[in-house]
């Protein structure tokens, strides 16, 4: 089909009328006339038909495309699902294409394929079969026929909502006895066992072996299918460090690790520590501001290390909760403010309580209600600005290219620390001709 084919309004015409119906019809062509077919669609129904294409496929049929097509595509997918493609992609086309790909968009892709070493998804394999629950049995039939015909490997068939969500397995037995128009998420059983992608190997393989499934469907925090892990993969202890490359590709090898050498963390961890002590400085200065009110109400002295302290425990909790998060990417962006508003409201309630407790303590020791009022406020603000600050410096120095476990706790410091004095010794300024 030629660029101005007068076949090419029916064909938009088809994939928009039954875009599910369409991908299967794709996927059922000879890989020029699909490629060929894909380029000639508008953008916008090219990224919906290749974000329901097979990994592999849709790999096959991009690997010549023209870059500009290829950008676009790549920076509307989903970038895990993007780099399942990008791994599929012959190692001619790879080289020629990761040269137009964004940086920020490469560090995504590689982030989303980088899995611990003992986990399952470095060795899940990532050729699979799902169809969308809304997937027709007779096409659902017709698609497994073709990929036989084509060798494609045997495995359970799984079923998908449009965020390739995890939904259900289908039964083949089930299957050819189903009315042929029925949707197949009517047949599915929801009732799906998988593993997440960073389970332990070992692991893996006991529970697959208790349940005697021959294959088990992998997984993401979303419950986002990404491949399957065979229980030969597991049981015979073969490796197939399919990242490894991908990794060095995008400069993936510059991070710091356990036995880098001395020299190397020294470099990585030096500039931070400068930082470090230039946000020390800060929170001196903030006291330094109020020097003249600690002079005549030194009381206030003995409670800047229990403010300091509590919000640093405080915020250290939110970030060892959010940098969890991050590590076994349970953060989707479409939630980060959601996660940060949360941390808020634990602020809130955690200053409250611990800033009555405070205040409480604070007027039996110097027999000053006052004192216990303003340690009291002093406390809540900085345990709510402990909450967000922990939740969302994280995700910041993420979103900027820095490595969030080496610099997120040095700001967090920062910001508790100075909040915490301000809002204590501030509040005692207010209330001063109260505290004498």
């Amino acid at each position: 089909m030629s660029k101005h084919s007068p076949l090419l309004p029916l064909v938009q015409n088809y994939f928009e009328r039954d875009i599910t119906g369409a991908t299967l019809h794709l996927e059922n062509m000879e890989e020029s006339d699909a490629a060929a077919t894909l380029g000639e669609l508008p953008l916008p129904l090219a990224i919906s038909v290749v974000s329901r294409l097979r990994a592999d496929f849709a790999a096959s049929l991009l690997k010549d495309a023209d870059p500009e097509f290829f950008s676009a595509i790549a920076l509307a997918l989903d970038p895990e699902f993007f780099g399942l493609i990008f791994m599929h992609l012959p190692e001619e086309s790879r080289n020629r294409l990761t040269a137009i790909l964004p940086d920020t968009l490469k560090a995504q892709i590689r982030e989303a394929l980088t899995y611990p070493d003992d986990s399952i998804g470095r060795i899940m394999n990532t050729n699979f079969l799902s169809f969308d629950k809304q997937t027709r049995v007779h096409e659902a039939i017709e698609k497994i026929r073709q990929l036989a015909k084509k060798g494609f490997p045997a495995s359970y068939v799984y079923v998908i909502d449009k965020e390739k969500v995890l939904v259900g397995v289908v039964n083949m037995r089930d299957l050819m006895l189903a009315a042929i128009d029925a949707p197949i998420e009517t047949v599915m059983r929801r009732e799906v066992f998988a593993l997440h992608a960073f389970t332990n190997r070992e692991e893996a393989a006991t529970e697959i072996s208790k349940r005697r499934f021959f294959a088990a469907p992998v997984v993401d925090s979303r419950n986002r299918i990404l491949g399957i892990i065979n229980a030969e993969q597991l049981i015979s202890g073969m490796q197939e460090e399919v990242t490894e490359d991908f990794q060095r590709m995008f400069g993936a090898g510059g991070d710091e690790r356990t036995f880098s050498p001395v020299g190397f963390s020294l470099k990585k961890r030096l500039p931070w520590l400068h930082v470090n002590l230039a946000t020390a400085f800060i929170a001196a200065a903030v006291v330094g501001m109020f020097e003249d009110l600690i002079a005549k109400v030194t009381i206030l002295a003995v409670f800047l290390p229990v403010v300091a302290g509590q919000g640093g425990n405080a915020g250290a909790q939110s970030l060892a909760v959010v940098m969890r998060g991050l590590v076994m990417r349970e953060i989707p962006k479409t939630r980060v403010y959601q996660l940060i508003l949360k941390e808020g409201w634990i602020g809130v309630i955690n200053g409250l309580v611990i800033g009555t407790v405070t205040a409480l303590v604070a007027w039996i020791w110097d027999g000053n209600p006052f004192l216990g009022l303003v340690i009291g406020l002093g406390m809540l603000v900085n345990l709510v600005f402990a909450g967000l600050s922990g939740a969302s410096i994280p995700l910041l120095m993420k979103a900027l290219g820095f490595d969030p476990a080496q610099s997120s706790n040095i700001i967090l410091t920062t910001v508790t620390d100075v909040m915490g004095f301000f809002a204590f010794l501030g509040f005692a300024t207010l209330f001063f001709p109260l505290l004498k």
